[in-house]
């Protein structure tokens, strides 16, 4: 059976690659992919900058800013499935030039809201929305499509860690331009940035699935039936649950870090640096995963990174906070940050091929969006009522034990599907 599934993910490979022009060569195809991670990753990994000052100028809560940041990630979650199924069907290039278009829109309406509404309207559905359709997910299940199997586990790899060098780079960005040119004018440049998404995605174009060339590599399975096998399937239902805490914990520093920094007496700029330095790290914890990923089993790299992630929220909040350690805390979660989605992926096209690679890698990303959901609400809730976010800290450790005991028992080999009956 195993033989059966490999032979598929080769054949989607090829259908998918085959009569490439010369100039799309795998190398071509993951630079101008990582670029489009870069680029779509920053401004949002940067969201966090924005919340003191957006709210100071129309006299808000933070759990307005939070509310409208819970609905993005939500959001991005129900739409990432949405959006995978579309790219594995018709095609990945048009799905990032609509979903560039709305972030760049929601980004713009964003700097010019006057109401709570407007901000969920503009950050929440509009953003979220646009990531569904641009954001790595989409890169890492074209790349799966599109360059060689030898080259897979890497590109995953290196398409997450692209996204973390627009964290990286955005983070201290924002944190200049607030303090140059205003946060309203930084979000419309953020925005505006957005339109280098259409041309680079030329790159990354996957092919349209027609019945023709379906028919060509064997045996199909319909949206539906690929989901439902999926769901059937139960190393896949634990790979969605474990993936739950990476959402919770990213989304939830993502948003309220440099907030929290600020409260514990550091400057405004200590806490966008940290942000950035997690991105920077992130670099070589994604690439890391991914190498690693070739010839150690996948669910041990998940383990270890959620245990170490625990560790390290752990020793955040009980030592002093100085700059320093909040850097070691950037550096450390940096590593460990987006080194998940290299091995979640991996384990996904591991056990169901590369057809709906892009579809069943957003299922998964919508369980990770909404435990960013909860991670997002819940600190603002949080501070706003007992004034700390420390329940919030003391609960993301609990969850980096629990997913690392979920993923130990995943089955990394092909799902056993029945042999074809000739009509």
């Amino acid at each position: 059976m195993a033989a059966g599934v490999d032979s598929a993910s080769i054949n989607d490979t090829a259908r998918q690659s085959g009569g490439l022009p010369g100039w799309r060569t795998p190398l071509v195809i993951v630079l101008c992919g990582c670029l489009i991670g870069m680029l779509t990753f920053g401004p949002r990994s940067a969201t966090g900058q924005f919340l003191t000052p957006l709210s100071f100028a129309h006299g808000w809560g933070r759990e307005v800013f939070s509310l409208a940041l819970a609905m993005q990630n939500l959001l991005w979650g129900i739409g990432q499935p949405l959006a995978g199924g579309i790219a594995d069907r018709y095609g990945s290039m048009r799905v990032l030039c609509v979903g560039a278009l709305l972030y760049g829109v929601g980004l713009v309406m964003m700097a010019h809201v006057q109401t709570p509404t407007g901000l969920e309207l503009s950050a929440g559905f509009l953003v979220g929305f646009g990531l569904a359709g641009c954001s790595f997910n989409i890169i890492i299940g074209a790349f799966g499509k599109l360059v060689p199997e030898s080259w897979r586990t890497l590109s995953f790899g290196a398409g997450t860690a692209a996204g973390s060098f627009g964290q990286f780079l955005f983070s201290p960005l924002a944190r200049g331009l607030i303090d140059t040119i205003g946060w309203q004018n930084a979000l419309t440049s953020f925005g505006f940035l957005m339109l280098l998404v259409l041309p680079l995605s030329i790159a990354v174009a996957t092919r349209p699935t027609t019945a023709t060339a379906a028919a060509a590599s064997g045996p199909q399975q319909s949206y539906r039936e690929a989901l439902s096998e999926a769901l059937r399937h139960r190393s896949y239902v634990l790979l969605v649950l474990g993936f739950f805490t990476c959402g919770f914990q990213l989304q939830f520093v993502t948003v309220h870090l440099p907030s929290y920094l600020m409260d514990r007496g550091l400057s405004a700029e200590v806490g966008g640096w940290t942000i950035g330095v997690i991105g920077l790290f992130n670099i070589v914890g994604s690439l890391c995963s991914g190498w690693l990923g070739s010839f150690l089993p996948k669910r041990y790299i998940l383990a270890a990174i959620y245990l170490l992630r625990g560790a390290a929220i752990m020793a955040f909040i009980m030592l002093p906070m100085t700059v320093t350690n909040a850097l070691v805390f950037g550096a450390t979660m940096g590593f460990l940050w987006l080194s998940t989605v290299p091995p979640t992926n991996g384990i996904v096209a591991v056990m169901f091929g590369t057809r709906w690679l892009t579809m069943l890698s957003g299922f998964a990303f919508f369980s990770h969006q909404v435990g960013g959901f909860l991670g997002v609400l819940l600190g603002g809730i949080a501070f706003e009522r007992t004034g700390s976010y420390n329940v919030i800290w003391w609960l993301s450790i609990a969850f980096s034990v629990l997913s690392a005991v979920i993923n130990l028992p995943i089955v990394e080999r092909p799902v056993a599907r029945p042999q074809a009956v000739a009509a």
